[in-house]
């Protein structure tokens, strides 16, 4: 029995040794031909919203017609993560090209739990007003795209929220504020319709080409007040340029804007600052009804393995006929990108920025660790 229990051990522990093996080779293979994979990895991320986050995902990155050479990479994956500042994350994504590029959809799930710091409503609020605030949140998100010119697409989707909120001091800000509507959390459903523009050559990881995306979503009055009825308005702007086959420019705009003749939740306010657009200031310090950015990387990758990256841009929130061309903030910074799939571009990103210094306060910072380029 003992000869039979030692045999078994030897055996598992042979498997999860070929397993891990297996695992390593892909992340560190030089093969840039086409084909699906699939990884297994350990979560780690970082920022300033979570802090250090570790978890498990996986990705599972593929070609729904490896025989078409223009197809773009299709990718689900799902992410288990846990944060040292109590975050709580579930979500699964996917985001697939059909042959010939001919359909792209996308299908989200997702349910985060997690505190967070709430500052007040504006493009300028105080460090000293710092409130703690808990958010359970559900979303399901669907879109579906038909190209109808030559890399032009027309289509819809449907999103929905359910964002629950609990206040952790009955005397801050965030309890005893008069402008906000709806601090106990409400839900929304956005049918949307959608157009863009894609013409990159690569989606994780473009060098050329350019992508627009115009998306108006509407909230039909289903859940009844103080629940969000109304529109959003969303553009997303981005433009690539290769200067040498290792430097690379990258250019991005986004806005986003609310428009409702009701009162708005506070949730649905737009939030400055996140790993993707305006790195560097905590998600959420500012937000108001509409959201506006810009931001520029020189991308540096002088092996298929490591890249290197500068940043700036700048960006604001504002309310309703407030917009005015002061009061930008800054934002700019320096990462790294380690490409573990050389033929679609995947890549750990790690990034460290600055924005601006608020009188009387230390100068906003960030620290990121993710997946993928910011856009």
């Amino acid at each position: 029995m003992k000869k039979l229990f030692y045999v078994l051990t030897l055996v598992l522990f042979s498997l999860q040794l070929s397993a891990q093996r297996k695992i390593f080779n892909k992340v560190f293979s030089d093969d840039t031909t086409r084909h699906n994979s699939f990884l297994p990895l350990p979560l780690l991320g970082y920022s300033q919203e979570a802090g250090l986050t570790l978890g498990a995902v996986g990705i599972y990155s593929f070609y729904t017609d490896k025989n078409d050479p223009n197809i773009k990479a299709s990718q689900a994956y799902g992410v288990v993560g846990f944060s040292t500042k109590k975050r709580v994350q579930i979500s699964f994504k996917t985001d697939v090209w059909t042959a010939q590029n001919k359909y792209h959809y996308i299908a989200e799930a997702k349910f985060i739990n997690q505190p967070f710091n709430f500052y007040g409503i504006g493009n300028h609020t105080s460090l000293a007003d710092e409130d703690k605030v808990n958010l359970r949140r559900f979303k399901l998100n669907g879109e579906l795209e038909r190209e109808v010119f030559t890399h032009f697409y027309l289509g819809g989707g449907l999103e929905y929220e359910n964002q629950k909120f609990t206040a952790k001091d009955p005397a801050g800000i965030y309890s005893i504020s008069p402008v906000l509507n709806d601090r106990d959390g409400g839900e929304f459903m956005f049918f949307k319709a959608t157009s863009f523009f894609d013409s990159r050559d690569n989606v994780p990881y473009p060098s050329k080409g350019f992508y627009a995306k115009l998306q108006y979503g509407y909230a039909p009055n289903f859940f009844g007040s103080p629940n969000y009825n109304g529109s959003l308005v969303t553009a997303d702007l981005r433009n690539f340029y290769t200067l040498t086959k290792s430097l690379n420019i990258a250019l991005n705009a986004t806005y986003e804007g609310l428009i409702s003749n009701k009162v708005i939740p506070f949730y649905n306010l737009r939030q400055l600052g996140n790993d993707q657009f305006m790195r560097g200031y905590y998600s959420g310090r500012f937000r108001d009804e509409n959201l506006i950015t810009s931001q520029a990387e020189i991308r540096y990758r002088p092996i298929p393995r490591f890249g290197v990256v500068a940043f700036g841009g700048a960006g604001k929130v504002y309310g309703k006929n407030s917009f005015s061309q002061s009061n930008f903030k800054p934002t700019y910074g320096l990462g790294a990108r380690f490409f573990f799939d050389l033929e679609k571009g995947l890549a750990l990103r790690i990034d460290y920025a600055m924005g601006e210094k608020p009188v009387g306060e230390k100068r906003i910072s960030g620290f990121y660790i993710s997946l993928g380029e910011a856009f």
